[in-house]
Parts: C-alpha cells; sequence; structure tokens
C-alpha cells in the first residue's frame, strides 16, 4: 500500500515548533486543505499532533514515538499525520481541545487527535508513552488499533457515529448562545465582583499562597485582580491576604527567576518550589500588571521590584531590535561545563538538552563565582545545598531565608546583607549568561505583544516613561508589520517571524492590540496609538461580532468572504473564548476594550455590542465567575460605568502622572486631551473625527492650567486644577 503522504513536507513552515519536527521520519503535513484531500483519496484518517515550541511533553513524546522509525512508519502508513502550532492556529486548538476537554475530562499539550477526512476527531488525548504506562496506553499500539479500526467496516461506522456526536457536542460548547425563547436575558449584576471574589477567597491555598492545595499551582492574575478589585471595594482584609499572599508565594517560589527576573510557565507543586521552566511572552506581560496592581494598592516595593525585573526580563531576552516581542524561551537547554561528567565529551552548544539547566544551581558553581561570605549567604538565602530541590542534586533557586534572618544569624545590618545580595545576584547572573541558552521561538504575535504592549505602558503610568517608550515601540512595530490599513476593514495578521506574515488574526490579536493600543495613549498622551485601537475595534466589531446571536466570535465567519484562506483547513466549529486560561478571554477583552473606548465615540455602538455580549453570557458568568474573571470585569464596567479621568493639557505634569501612577484605580481610564480647543480640534483632524466625542467635550483646561475631569457611575466632578482634589471626589462624591 502506498503511503498517503510521500515526505515530511515541515520544512517549508516558518513556525519554529514545526520546523522542530521537520526532520521526524513521520510524514508530517502542515495543517490545510491538502492534508485532508490527500486523506479522503486515500480514505484514510488524519492523526493532528498539537503543541508548541517550548512545550516539555510535546519534546518527550517527539523523542519517544516521532522520531522513531518503527512508530513513524505505523503512522505514514495508516494515517495522514498534521502537525499544528497551538500559537499559530489557535482556532483549530481550541476545537480540539474542547473535545478533549468534554470526553476526558482534561487536557494539555502535546494535543493528539484522529479525526475522519472531514476534520471530525473520533479518539483524542493528550501525551501517549511509547509503551503502555498507569493506564495509558501504549502509542504505537494504540495507532495499530485504530488503523485496524478504520478498516472494519463495522468499527468504521461506529468511529464515525461517535465522531458526529464529539462533534456536535463540541458545537453545542463553542457556539452556544441563549436561543430567541431565552430572551429574558439580563446583565449578571451589581453583586457580580463579590460573587467572583467570594468565590477566589475559598478555593485560597492559606499556607503557600495560590489556588488549590493539591499538585500543580498556575499563575492566575485574573483571580488576583478581582480579589484587589473587590478589596479596594469593600476594604475586606481577608480578600487582600489572599491577593498579596499569592504575590508573595509566586514572588518567594522557583516559578519567579531569582536570578534573572521573569516567571517560568507554572509551579509542579504547592509550594511554588519546581516549575516548568519554559518562559512564555504572555505570563511575563500580565503577571507585571498584577505586581504593579498590587504595589499601587499596598505601597509594598517590592512589588514594583519584582514587576520591574519581570519587565527588564522581556526587554533584554524576547525583545526584537525593532521593539516587538517574541514568544517563548524553551524550558530546555544544554548542560552546562560544570555539571557534564568528565568520562564524556564536551558537548558544547549540541549536547543534550536538560529541562532547567540554564536555570538550577549546585553548591560548587555558587562557590565558583563567589567569594566568601557572598556565597554562604547566596546560597543560604536561594536555599541552595547538596542534594538541592531538583533533578541530579540540583537546587531552583527560592527565598529560603529573609533579609532579617540572614543579619540575625551573622551579626551583620540589614543594609549589608541587602548589599551584599545584589552584588552576589550580579555575579551570578553574569556566571549565568555563559551557559549554553534555551532556545527562543521568535514569532511574533499580536496578541501576546498587545499585552506586553499594555504592561509596559502601566508600568510608565507606575514606574516612569522608559516603559511607556517601550510600549509604544512595541506598538508601531505591530502596526508597521502586521497591519494592513488599506484592507476594507484594517486587516490584523496573526504572527511575523522573520519577514513572513501569517494570518488572518483571531479576536484575541484584534481585542489585546487594540487594549494595548489604548493602553500606550493614556501613558504617552499620544492620538496615535488611541487612533490605531479605534480602527482595531472597528475591524472587530465588522469581522468578529453577530449581531443576531449578540456575541463576539473567536474566528471569522466561517460562511463569510473574508474567513477562508488556503490553509483553512475543515473546522468544525465557530468558536468562542469565554473563559480565562494561560491567557485572558478574548471575548472579555473585546467587551471590556469597547466598553472603554466607546467615551470616543458618538453613538454609543460599542458600549451597546459590550452590554449585549455580557447579558447574553449573563447567566454562563454568574454560574461560574472564576472561569470568566475577564467577563466579569467587562460586566461590571458595564454596570458601574467604571472610572474615567480625562485630562486636558498640552502636556499632562509630571508629578500629576507620577500621582496618577500611585493611586489604585482599578479599571481606569485615563484620557488626556489638549488644552484648548485648537489644539483639541487638530486632534480631531488627525483621528478622523467629525464631532468631538463625550469624553473630551466641553472639558477644556481652567485658564490655562492644567485640569482633571473626574467621573465614577455615570457622574463626573467640577473641573479641578489640583488633581489631588480631583481624585478626591471619588471618595466623597460630591
Amino acid at each position: 500500500m502506498s503511503q498517503p503522504t510521500e515526505r515530511n513536507r515541515l520544512d517549508g513552515e516558518a513556525s519554529p515548533y514545526l520546523r522542530q519536527h521537520a526532520d521526524n521520519p513521520v510524514n508530517w503535513q502542515p495543517w490545510g486543505d491538502e492534508a485532508f484531500e490527500r486523506a479522503r483519496e486515500h480514505d484514510v484518517p488524519v492523526f493532528v499532533s498539537i503543541g508548541y515550541s517550548s512545550c516539555h511533553w510535546c519534546h518527550v513524546m517527539a523523542e519517544e514515538s516521532f522520531e522513531d522509525e518503527s512508530v513513524a512508519g505505523v503512522i505514514n502508513d495508516s494515517f495522514v499525520p498534521v502537525k499544528v502550532d497551538r500559537e499559530e492556529r489557535p482556532d483549530v486548538d481550541s476545537t480540539f481541545m474542547t473535545v478533549c476537554q468534554l470526553v476526558t475530562g482534561g487536557g494539555g499539550w502535546p494535543l493528539s487527535a484522529w479525526c475522519t477526512p472531514e476534520g471530525e476527531p473520533f479518539y483524542v488525548g493528550t501525551y501517549f508513552p511509547p509503551e503502555p504506562r498507569r493506564n495509558q496506553p501504549g502509542f504505537r499500539g494504540l495507532c495499530e488499533r485504530i488503523a485496524d479500526s478504520w478498516s472494519d467496516p463495522e468499527q468504521r461506522e461506529e468511529m464515525k457515529r461517535r465522531a458526529d456526536q464529539w462533534t456536535q457536542s463540541a458545537r453545542d460548547e463553542l457556539e452556544s448562545v441563549p436561543t430567541p425563547a431565552e430572551g429574558d436575558a439580563s446583565p449578571p449584576g451589581s453583586d457580580l465582583l463579590d460573587t467572583a471574589a467570594a468565590a477566589a477567597l475559598r478555593g485560597y491555598d492559606e499556607e503557600y499562597g495560590g489556588f488549590g492545595s493539591g499538585g500543580a499551582k498556575f499563575p492566575m492574575p485574573g483571580r488576583i485582580d478581582l480579589l484587589m478589585r473587590a478589596y479596594a471595594a469593600r476594604g475586606r482584609d481577608a480578600l487582600l491576604s489572599a491577593a498579596t499572599g499569592t504575590l508573595d508565594g509566586m514572588a518567594d517560589g522557583g516559578m519567579y527567576d531569582q536570578v534573572g527576573g521573569g516567571f517560568h510557565r507554572y509551579a509542579v507543586d504547592r509550594q511554588w518550589t519546581v516549575p516548568h521552566f519554559e518562559k512564555m511572552l504572555y505570563d511575563n506581560a500580565e503577571l507585571p500588571m498584577a505586581y504593579l496592581d498590587g504595589y499601587r494598592l499596598t505601597g509594598e516595593p517590592r512589588y514594583a521590584r519584582v514587576a520591574s525585573e519581570s519587565l527588564a526580563f522581556l526587554d533584554r531576552e524576547l525583545r526584537h531590535d525593532g521593539g516587538g516581542f517574541f514568544s517563548t524561551l524553551d524550558a530546555r537547554s544544554p548542560q552546562p561545563a560544570s555539571r557534564r561528567d568528565d568520562s564524556e565529551p564536551d558537548e558544547g552548544e549540541d549536547g543534550e538538552n536538560v529541562e532547567g539547566a540554564f536555570y538550577v544551581w549546585t553548591p560548587e558553581e555558587v562557590d565558583a563565582v563567589l567569594d566568601e561570605p557572598a556565597a554562604s549567604l547566596a546560597k543560604e538565602r536561594y536555599g541552595i545545598r547538596p542534594g538541592g530541590n531538583f533533578e541530579r542534586g540540583t537546587t531552583v533557586p527560592t527565598v529560603a531565608a529573609s533579609v532579617e534572618e540572614l543579619a540575625a544569624d551573622r551579626d551583620l545590618s540589614r543594609d549589608e546583607v541587602r548589599e551584599t545580595l545584589v552584588e552576589a545576584r550580579t555575579a551570578l547572573f553574569d556566571a549565568r549568561e555563559s551557559r549554553p541558552r534555551p532556545a527562543r521561538d521568535e514569532k511574533v504575535l499580536a496578541s501576546w505583544n498587545g499585552r506586553a504592549i499594555s504592561a509596559f505602558a502601566r508600568a510608565g503610568d507606575v514606574l516612569g516613561e522608559p516603559y511607556a517608550e517601550i510600549a509604544r515601540e512595541a506598538l508601531d512595530f505591530c502596526r508597521e508589520r502586521l497591519y494592513d490599513a488599506d484592507a476594507d476593514a484594517g486587516e490584523l495578521a496573526r504572527r511575523w517571524l522573520d519577514g513572513d506574515v501569517r494570518g488572518p488574526g483571531y479576536l484575541d490579536d484584534y481585542a489585546f492590540l487594540a487594549r494595548g493600543a489604548l493602553d500606550t495613549y493614556a501613558a504617552t498622551g499620544d492620538p496615535e496609538p488611541l487612533g490605531f485601537a479605534l480602527d482595531l475595534a472597528d475591524a472587530l466589531v465588522a469581522e468578529f461580532y453577530d449581531d443576531d446571536d449578540g456575541t463576539i466570535y473567536f474566528t471569522r465567519d466561517l460562511d463569510g468572504e473574508s474567513a477562508g484562506t488556503d490553509d483553512s483547513g475543515p473546522l468544525i466549529a465557530r468558536p468562542q473564548e469565554f473563559t480565562d486560561r494561560s491567557t485572558p478571554s478574548g471575548l472579555g477583552v473585546a467587551a471590556e476594550t469597547l466598553a472603554l473606548l466607546d467615551g470616543f465615540r458618538t453613538d454609543g455602538e460599542f458600549r451597546e455590542i459590550a452590554e449585549r455580549v455580557v447579558t447574553t453570557h449573563g447567566d454562563r458568568i454568574r454560574g461560574s465567575p472564576l472561569e470568566h474573571a475577564s467577563l466579569v470585569r467587562a460586566a461590571d464596567l458595564v454596570e458601574t460605568g467604571g472610572i474615567e479621568v480625562t485630562v486636558a493639557a498640552d502636556e499632562v505634569p509630571r508629578e500629576w502622572r507620577e500621582t496618577l501612577g500611585e493611586r489604585y484605580l482599578p479599571g481606569a481610564l485615563v484620557a488626556p486631551r489638549p488644552a484648548g480647543e485648537d489644539g483639541l480640534d487638530e486632534w480631531l483632524d488627525r483621528l478622523g473625527m467629525a464631532e468631538t466625542p463625550p469624553i473630551w467635550a466641553d472639558r477644556d483646561a481652567t485658564d490655562g492650567e492644567p485640569t482633571a475631569y473626574v467621573c465614577e457611575g455615570f457622574t463626573c466632578s467640577p473641573p479641578r486644577t489640583d488633581l489631588d482634589a480631583a481624585l478626591g471626589w471619588l471618595g466623597d462624591g460630591e
């Protein structure tokens, strides 16, 4: 029997993840219509394997199975094998992940699915070992059994019936909106924030921080945000304690890179000690924003430091020279020379890749870098001891001893200890830089860049101007390389990679980048980012909003003219992204961003859409608010009107920016505008606005002095030339 596919075609792909598999003996095909046509021609199923470049278990399964000639022979003879980079095709990933979660109760990557030539899955799972293990089938044996079943007419019919059922279930889950018969839907209500925060509090781990008391710990910045917002509104100490306890737990643990800054993906243990070592752009965008808010709320300098160090990591290790941000650093890298067996040849950069090798330490490695007493202080501070807390006797640095404890043990002042630790950390960082580095996935994704842009812009508010300029440069990078202003609705592509652009963009690309552009305008007072945010919002509404269903879909209309591309493949559903996962819900961020941008339009359409969306999904949000943190924020904004601070000034005074950066004003929109009508007219002309939008209208500077107008809950203060007095109105409501 001839093989359905003659060769591995991933060598023509730009995606680093796909190129990682270009030398596999498996005849991988990229996702697209051609692969499924081959399956129809040869009457075989399609095996879909989904992952990403820094995924640890993706690497493991590749080494165990996809690099094995005998396994590859079974796959090539029996299936059309398709590799998918989930970061490039989140629509494909979302569809198959939904099926996996519905059928198995769990999910993750690598995601493995066998489907009909029409793209309907009939068997799903995640990682499969090469041989049966712990109630898991061995991968080769599983492939053989699936192929045999497909060859049996009766079993094939059963597989097709299963595929039909699973496909319908996926559509019901992903495309679900209330029917007209359920037309009594109402917005989630004013108590939603309290309900969500109470639920977060019930799941809080009081001993170690975070949520859940067993197994892995994932960063959940959306929950931290809900807790802080609810505390600010209600003043309940337990809410603040849960938020800060989680921030402290993550910052003290191994999930935070104690030497170089930035966060790893998640911790495998309750104590936050051992992480999965990949570093993702989105984690290092979302978490700094949580720490910045923690700093604003509590004044704790450490939170500002963690945010600053994490953003410094992004600037140093994930930033393109042109301003955009790359996607990931791999978890694995070759062992440094200090950990190689003397009997083994020097493997250099091409040695075996080991999980966490770049980040972990032994006591001997610290001693080789530092003299006493710095070496002892550093080892005790970071818990670096013989035997270690990780594999092969190594240690993931954590904060194992406080400055106060170290000072007391050694009869030193706290300042002496701090100074020594700063110098020691710098020396350890410099030494670590000589180690073989983890691989970097250099895709520039519009969505993830949008979150990074928001993080740097907000850091500009809190920490100063250099961060805002980095936000502006990243936004310009995305606008110049990923956005086509000449398209009918303004078209945004999904990714840029070394000049290669792949698209079209998805909802999260438009929503996250629009929010990043809005945050950049607020941080810089430059109207150009605002204009871009409005353009993206218009395109979002045109391409993703369905007025009949009252929702915003993750993809364009499958039947629309702009939906199809040559590699679109057979998508079985038009998904919506309801829940917050590793990134916020695109639906929630879109609704919130539209509500915020409504003040810059005179027709009220954006707010109407935001209100329609949260009303459509009101029951879903009320039923499980923790899983829908972004939608909770959007619903709260629609219900309360949020906080707006319009500043009329030719340039926002530095001390005003500092004041705004210090105040915790959750979800507040800062809207600079020129001081007088002449300047405002010039802005309106640049933005193509025929009328002055409500947020700027009748809000000139008073007597030429910078003037603040503060609004909360659809009620506004009188103009104030004293910003503190203007913000004081929020408390007095005069």
